[in-house]
């Protein structure tokens, strides 16, 4: 082992996610910089750093010290200090800042802002507002890199830390060593796996009560990721088993213990995490207290009024298309459910427009904010997504509309209904007051929510609320080859693909993923703009099946942001680029912000002196701190799930062998309905085949129809 000391001159390359890093240091009394790499979470240019590693010989780099352990110092010369601020290490300093800061102090600026941060309101352009900043994320800078230290001996990258750090504070090192398995409830981004690899270097036996406890609700947590509400228990404890490599009857003993504790619940066999069983139980006592109690609103001839609804929209309804109105003004719950080009928005019109002669408080309510507003444009009405529609409190950490505070309204028209998971269903239902009238409307051959549950179809299938299938196409409809082709693959038909320059459905063959990657490009950059006038950015999105390869969604977003995009000024975060202008989705709920899991936004700026950056969801401006972006992903390409709930003028689904696992009759089905004007395959026709006819739906285990046949 060999010992060399310098200053961090240039990071030449930093992984977010584990640590690794590539530097040139400039040792004392040496002209030529030394390449240093390793593991080195958190290190700043300008830094002093004493190394001690194994000289290697790159090929292509030449002789770089391969580091085992290091210890940093902080810089004690004026460029080093410069240097070691303009890095970005403190929010509130930037390269105006740290110039401004080192002109007036010199070589006592560290010791100025660590000891007597107050005479930096002496700097032209820090005031007290600045001046708290700086001084709190000084505090916590210091406090992280105590817990980047700590967690690197257990493989923890600094992403990680400062996620622990914010989570638990100055007490960070001691929790951990207490117990890491809470990482993997309460950090997100690190699982089970993660917390069970740090508790393992820490010596946490195999059979530790924590680790099966831990390793129990990971389990539940990744089967609810699946879609799942509960799971066979015969076949959780193979899964757990699996998982944890301890014998079955240590965990069937604190699966025992948890169900005691009122930690688990089982019914049917059927093992349940608390707060989906409690959601799911809820979910059917709401649904029955709503049915049987008296509605609010006046009876009215209900052949009468569908008649007038007719004449007012001047339209002509079929006669299942009646009933659903009838239903809707009769019951207190009703399901309408149908393909596209099936007449749901016209029902909705109708039922508005009686309604609307009984009350005038009615709720339109969707689960996204694309669907709400197509909703609001289709109906001329204001509608609102449900997580504005029941308030979150950030204090309590729920939502603020609940049975004891219900949402004021008449009627509730809830639309998107299959998209609405097992939590959601239960937050809106007991938020709705039971004189109310509810009506869902939805699309239960789409994809299932993303979220556990598959709640629609659960109700559909109960026979506890009334329902009207619509399925037949109308005439205006029947023009469109999105709407025709989609109903085609909805019943296991092979779509027309004949191109017709007239047409609204066009399918591209390309035998190969490279030619499909390089029609895609040439689709968003020339042929659609120029044809239809297309916005790139705004008009067209593309839908892929998977995550992986040339026309997977990681690849895709790359090669579009470099294409549509081009920037020399990019921001680096966790092993992704982002860069002003850049199509952004955010991938979870934040109520904090108001965004939610699915909403798509334009990168608006990017602020280094604040470590902040603006992003404009439909015109609603939001702040993301640069620590906050692991809830950010490119969004030039996107997941058909993702997208579900959502519309665009045009899409482009790239449908190719190399998907086949993914390829499903449903994902095929919910990708084209999300083109309102143009819907673009690309791909090869047996891809489409194996497509349509895999029609096995995964299975997802929920108790909510066995709950709501008991209820009624």
């Amino acid at each position: 082992m060999d010992q060399i000391f310098g200053q961090i001159e240039r990071i030449v390359f930093h992984n977010q996610e584990n640590g690794f890093t590539v530097a040139r240091l400039k040792q004392p009394r040496r002209q030529e910089l030394t390449t240093i790499v390793g593991n080195l979470p958190g290190v700043q240019e300008g830094e002093n750093i004493r190394c001690i590693g194994t000289w290697k010989n790159n090929p292509s780099y030449g002789l770089q010290l391969d580091i085992q352990e290091y210890h940093i110092e902080a810089p004690n010369d004026v460029d080093g200090i410069k240097k070691y601020l303009e890095s970005g290490m403190v929010k509130g300093i930037g390269p105006i800042y740290a110039e401004r800061i080192v002109k007036k102090f010199g070589a006592e600026t560290l010791d100025i802002i660590d000891q007597h941060p107050e005479k930096l309101l002496r700097v032209a352009g820090i005031g007290k507002k600045r001046l708290e900043t700086i001084k709190t994320l000084w505090n916590e800078q210091k406090s992280v890199r105590e817990v980047m230290i700590f967690l690197q001996k257990y493989g923890v990258s600094s992403t990680y830390a400062h996620k622990i750090f914010k989570n638990y504070g100055k007490e960070t090192i001691e929790r951990v060593k207490e117990n890491p398995y809470l990482l993997a409830q309460n950090i997100v981004g690190i699982g089970f796996k993660k917390a069970d690899t740090i508790a393992k270097k820490m010596g946490y036996p195999n059979e530790a009560t924590t680790r099966i406890d831990s390793g129990i609700e990971y389990v539940l947590s990744e089967l609810s990721a699946a879609g799942h509400v509960c799971y066979p228990l015969e076949s959780f404890l193979n899964v757990a088993q699996q998982t944890l490599q301890v014998d079955e009857m240590l965990i069937q003993e604190r699966i025992d213990h948890l169900i005691k504790e009122e930690i688990l619940y089982i019914e049917d066999d059927h093992l349940f995490s608390k707060n989906l069983y409690l959601c799911e139980k809820g979910i059917a006592d709401e649904v029955y207290r709503l049915a049987n109690h008296p509605c609010r609103l006046r009876s009215v001839d209900v052949d009468k009024a569908v008649t007038w609804a007719q004449e007012q929209l001047r339209i002509e309804l079929a006669e299942n298309q009646k009933e659903a109105i009838r239903k809707s003004i009769e019951e207190k719950l009703h399901i309408i459910t149908g393909g596209p080009g099936t007449g749901k928005s016209t029902i909705t019109k109708a039922i508005l427009r009686i309604t609307q002669m009984l009350t005038s408080r009615i709720i339109l309510a969707a689960p996204t904010g694309r669907a709400a507003k197509r909703m609001a444009e289709i109906t001329g009405r204001d509608a609102s997504t449900i997580h504005s529609l029941l308030q979150y409190d950030f204090k309590r950490g729920s939502f603020q509309r609940n049975r004891e505070n219900p949402i004021d309204g008449d009627l509730f028209i809830i639309d998107e209904a299959s998209m609405i998971d097992t939590q959601l269903m239960y937050h809106l239902l007991k938020a709705i007051p039971s004189s109310a009238r509810v009506v869902f409307v939805g699309d239960i051959y789409q994809l299932p929510s993303v979220g556990p549950g598959n709640v629609l179809k659960d109700m559909i299938e109960s026979d506890s609320i009334t329902v009207t299938m619509l399925k037949e196409i109308f005439r205006q409809a029947a023009g469109s080859k999105i709407i025709t082709n989609a109903h085609k693959i909805l019943n296991g038909e092979f779509p027309d693909i004949e191109n017709d320059y007239n047409s609204d459905f066009f399918f591209i063959h390309t035998p190969e993923p490279e030619e499909a990657l390089d029609q895609i490009l040439k689709l968003i950059g020339e042929r659609l703009p120029k044809q239809y006038g297309f916005n790139p950015f705004e008009d067209i999105q593309v839908l892929a099946p998977m995550k992986r390869g040339v026309i997977g969604i990681e690849n895709l977003n790359h090669v579009l942001q470099k294409n549509l995009n081009p920037q020399k000024n990019y921001l680096s975060y966790g092993g992704s680029r982002f860069a002003l202008g850049d199509k952004v989705m955010q991938i979870r709920n934040n109520y904090n912000k108001e965004v939610f899991n699915g909403d798509i936004g334009r990168i608006k700026m990017i602020d280094r002196e604040e470590h902040e950056l603006i992003i404009s969801f439909d015109g609603k401006e939001v702040v993301y701190a640069f620590r906050d972006l692991d809830e950010i992903v490119l969004a030039y390409a996107t997941s058909i799930h993702k997208y579900q709930g959502s519309e665009c003028p045009c899409v482009i689904i790239p449908v190719h062998t190399t998907h086949f696992i993914m390829l499903h009759r449903n994902l095929l089905y919910t990708g084209v309905t999300r083109g309102k004007k143009v819907c673009v395959l690309v791909g090869t026709p047996k891809a489409l085949n194996i497509a349509i006819s895999n029609d096995d739906v995964k299975n997802r285990y929920t108790g909510l129809k066995q709950r709501l046949e008991r209820n009624t």
